[in-house]
Order: C-alpha cells, then sequence, then structure tokens
C-alpha cells in the first residue's frame, strides 16, 4: 500500500509538473507554425497576383496606345483589307486572315505526325532506338526561329518552286487552294515552317503523356488478346487525350505568335486570298516589319491594335483549350465512373 501511494504520489507531482511545461511550449510552436504558414500563403498569393498584375498592365498600356486607331476606325479596323500608311487609312482583315489560316493548317498537318512520331518513340521502337530518337526530337525545338526562316528562304522556298508548286498547279490546279503562279515564297511555305517547328514541341509533350499510361492498362488489353495497333487504340489513346489535345493547342499558339520564320517565307503581301502559292501576311509580320518606320502616329497606333489583337486571340484560344481539356477530362472521369 504504501508503494502504491508513493507511485500515485510521484505520478501526481510529475503531471503537476509536466502539464505547465507542455502548456507553455505547445502555443508557442503552434503560433510559429501558423505564422510561417501565413507569411508563405501571402507570398505565394502575391506571385500568383504579380503574374495577373503584369498581364493587366500590358493590356492596359497596349489599349491606351491603341486608341487612336480604335477611335478612327472602329470595327472597320478588323474588316476592312486596306492598309496604306500615306493616305493614313488601316485594316487589319488581311493580317488576321494571314495568321489563323497559316496556323490552324500547320498544326492540322503538324498534330497527326508528331502523334505517330512520339507512339514511335514510346510503343514501336526498341529502347535504345528511342531514347536516342527523343532528344533528338528536343534538340529541334531548340533551334532558333532565324534559322528556321533563313533554311526556308534559301532551300525550302526555291524547292517549292521549282517541284512542288509545279506539281500542285500541273494536277489539282482546277481547285482553288491551288490556282496561280509559283512563286515559292508564299502562305504554303509559311504552312510548311510551321509545321516543322510546331512538330517537335507537340511530339515532346505527347511523347510525356503517353508514357504516363499505366503499364497494367497496355497489359489488360494484350491480355484480352489485342493486337500492337488495338492496344494503342483502346487502351493508350483515349487515356492520354486530353494531354495531346494540350499539346496541340500549346503548338496553336507557338504558330500564332511565330515571327521571324515566317516573315522571311510567307511574301509579306497583304491580300486575301484562298490559294496557298500565292503571298500573304501575318499579324505578326507585319508588326515586326513596319513598327521600326512608322510614319505617323497613327500608323504606330495601327500596329499596337495589332499587338493587342494578337493577344487577346492567344489568350481567347488558351482559354478556350483550357475548357476544351476540361471536359475532355471530366467525361473520360464520369466513363471511369
Amino acid at each position: 500500500m504504501e508503494i502504491d501511494a508513493r507511485s500515485s504520489y510521484c505520478s501526481n507531482e510529475t503531471e503537476t509538473n509536466v502539464a505547465p511545461v507542455t502548456t507553455h511550449t505547445r502555443p508557442a510552436q503552434s503560433a510559429k507554425k501558423v505564422n510561417g504558414d501565413y507569411v508563405f500563403r501571402c507570398l505565394t498569393t502575391l506571385f500568383a497576383l504579380s503574374i495577373l498584375a503584369i498581364l493587366a498592365l500590358m493590356i492596359y498600356e497596349m489599349t491606351g496606345e491603341s486608341m487612336p486607331a480604335i477611335k478612327a476606325f472602329g470595327w472597320k479596323f478588323v474588316t476592312s483589307r486596306e492598309w496604306d500608311a500615306v493616305q493614313g487609312i488601316f485594316g487589319a482583315l488581311p493580317y488576321l486572315y494571314g495568321s489563323v489560316v497559316s496556323s490552324v493548317l500547320a498544326l492540322l498537318l503538324a498534330t497527326p505526325l508528331s502523334i505517330g512520331a512520339a507512339l514511335f518513340i514510346t510503343e514501336v521502337a526498341p529502347g535504345k532506338i528511342g531514347a536516342i530518337v527523343a532528344p533528338l526530337v528536343e534538340l529541334l525545338a531548340a533551334i532558333p526561329s532565324v534559322i528556321y526562316g533563313l533554311w526556308g528562304v534559301l532551300v525550302m522556298a526555291p524547292w517549292l518552286q521549282s517541284t512542288v508548286q509545279p506539281f500542285l498547279i500541273e494536277h489539282f490546279g482546277f481547285i482553288p487552294l491551288f490556282q496561280g503562279a509559283p512563286y515559292g515564297v508564299s502562305m504554303l511555305a509559311a504552312i510548311f515552317i510551321l509545321m516543322i517547328m510546331v512538330v517537335p514541341i507537340i511530339t515532346s509533350i505527347t511523347r510525356e503523356v503517353l508514357l504516363a499510361v499505366p503499364q497494367s492498362q497496355k497489359e489488360a488489353a494484350i491480355a484480352l488478346g489485342a493486337t500492337r495497333w488495338e492496344t494503342i487504340k483502346i487502351a493508350i489513346l483515349p487515356y492520354g487525350k486530353s494531354g495531346i489535345l494540350g499539346a496541340a493547342i500549346l503548338g496553336l499558339g507557338r504558330a500564332i505568335g511565330e515571327t521571324m520564320a515566317v516573315t522571311m517565307v510567307i511574301g509579306n503581301a497583304p491580300n486575301i486570298s484562298l490559294s496557298l502559292l500565292s503571298p500573304a501576311y501575318t499579324m505578326p509580320s507585319v508588326i515586326a516589319n513596319e513598327f521600326a518606320e512608322t510614319t505617323s502616329k497613327l500608323h504606330a497606333s495601327a500596329l499596337m491594335e495589332i499587338g493587342l489583337i494578337l493577344m487577346l486571340v492567344t489568350l481567347v484560344v488558351n482559354a478556350l483549350a483550357r475548357l476544351l481539356i476540361w471536359s475532355v477530362s471530366r467525361s473520360a472521369k464520369g466513363g471511369a465512373a
């Protein structure tokens, strides 16, 4: 009984000694954690808002610089074809047309090629060959655009003028897309150069998406008797559909904003023609060519408005891409459920 009384007395004494220590130290530690979390949250919020603030500032400044052209032409600026710096008449429709047509057609050509290359690297080629090809494809994305443009104007455009365009005119000249003279530098040359520049980006991202497909999903399809093509069709491509779509949209953003390479091969003529063999113009090209040689404040304002339109088009394209990827991911989850 004495032992029990002493042990209970000792336990009570230790509890009375320890309790004040724990009650005094825990609030200090929790307060320190709270302060650290609060500071971290504030810093990350500030960083995120700073990006939006920079974007808002750019739009605000570009809108302010574009106001003379907006007040002078209004909506006619985006519907008019005439561009005469001497007379002070500016219309951006040929540049909008050139940017949209060249980017969309280049994307339509580059996406199947990129998906096929990514499938070859990840699913068809032996491991050693895939490990060699993949870095080479990624290196193509690091080549400066002016190098692509130089190669395009010195090598590709003469080849198109002497070989491809005469063939298209002779055999498919009844189609409006291939009517006209073989100029070499043309919308077709711009489409090809954009396709070459976009392929490495889409291929690299698609390859990463395909590598993320679970191995168990492939093995399940093979266990059910699927061939290699059937495995790719029913197990791999549907799983990475949203990622591949995002890669294509990223390539479209690169194509819309490309400047130097397109400027060197498109011909720089403000025309709207169904023929891909005729010279054309894009929004980045006209800004690069004329901004340093503006003849009036209205001319500079018109070029700034084209830049504002280009920025807004890029933002809208990326927003629509995010919505499309979200809808595809949501439907995929619903189907899996």
